[in-house]
């Protein structure tokens, strides 16, 4: 028998593997559940009396955890930051002051690198809370607050890798940054504004006034104008409308591409007929200040692609159509 015949004979059923992995860790997840106890109260008053930041320390797999479960912290109205524990004994225990909360994470509760500065930061009074799985380790016992996340089995064959440990640690992680959340009253916008790059910061911070044509760029005529120059406008804005204004700049009315296919289908002669004669009287507009993604719900609920901004007083003060909301990534 060749290497191949070998190997296809002993290939492995990587289904039945891939789902023991899903197995062992969907239990190791459930098995937390208990453990949102005392212990876990305990930990986020803890945290949420923190006056400066909370310092989240790993090692290794524990850290590439804590280094997540930092910004998830951090982008849920929890401050906080990761160090790694090698370098903290090298100059970076400078970051830790009085007034922050160091969160440790070690599944053995035993991590060298951790225990070594574990007295600095005793002496400095700083509250700590650790996640372990091991509630008689040292970092259990020294801890203000303690969260079990130990686990029957890691989902490595060898029970060496450490898989459902980390996973483990992640969901209680979360579980705290959220159970945080909800005690600070954090909202949509206050996520936007620490995620403005993306989509959901850009839908709850983005004003029609960032977005809106101004100025020259915004199309107007005055209500005599023959529907013949009104075109004109039209055509040499590019938003598929214009604006209808009083001497004042009071929006009066709009005329749109619409407006134009109704008008034909009518016979009118565009070299004669004035515009206020045909235009669209008591049109959607938005408000000076409003969210560009309430403007984008005007439009989708009035099946238009384009609105008029005005103040409160009625005046006309921008235009903006479907594209401009597309290129500012509001749609």
């Amino acid at each position: 028998m060749n290497k191949h015949e070998s190997q296809q004979r002993h290939r492995p059923n990587f289904q039945e593997l891939g789902a023991a992995v899903i197995a062992i860790e969907a239990k190791a997840v459930a098995d937390l559940a208990a453990r949102v106890d005392q212990n876990f109260v305990r930990a986020c008053e803890v945290l949420l009396a923190c006056e400066g930041r909370i310092v989240v320390l790993g090692m290794g797999k524990s850290g590439h955890i804590g280094g997540k479960l930092a910004a998830t912290l951090a982008s849920t109205g929890s401050p906080a930051f990761f160090v790694h524990p090698g370098e903290a004994s090298h100059g970076d225990l400078g970051m830790i002051t009085e007034k922050d909360v160091v969160m440790t994470l070690s599944n053995s509760g035993e991590t060298e690198e951790l225990l070594v500065i574990l007295p600095i930061i005793k002496r400095l009074g700083v509250p700590l809370v650790a996640l372990t799985g091991n509630p008689q380790s040292t970092l259990a016992r020294m801890a203000d607050a303690h969260i079990d996340v130990s686990v029957a089995q890691e989902a490595c064959p060898l029970d060496l890798a450490p898989t459902a440990s980390t996973t483990a640690a992640l969901v209680m992680g979360d579980a705290l940054a959220i159970a945080l959340l909800e005690a600070r009253g954090f909202t949509q916008e206050d996520f936007a504004r620490s995620h403005p790059g993306g989509r959901l910061g850009r839908r709850l911070l983005l004003l029609i006034d960032d977005v809106m044509r101004t100025g020259e760029a915004v199309p107007m005529v005055v209500p005599d104008t023959l529907l013949s120059e009104t075109l004109v406008e039209v055509t040499r804005k590019g938003l598929g409308m214009t604006a209808i204004v009083d001497q004042q700049r009071r929006l009066l009315g709009i005329f749109t591409d619409g407006d134009l296919r109704r008008t034909m289908d009518q016979g009118v002669d565009v070299h004669t007929t004035p515009v206020k004669d045909v235009m669209t009287r008591h049109a959607k507009t938005a408000m000076r200040g409003m969210l560009a993604a309430e403007a984008l719900q005007i439009m989708d609920s009035s099946k238009i692609n384009g609105l008029m901004v005005v103040d409160e007083a009625g005046v006309l003060i921008g235009a903006l159509n479907m594209h401009d909301l597309l290129r500012a990534g509001v749609v």
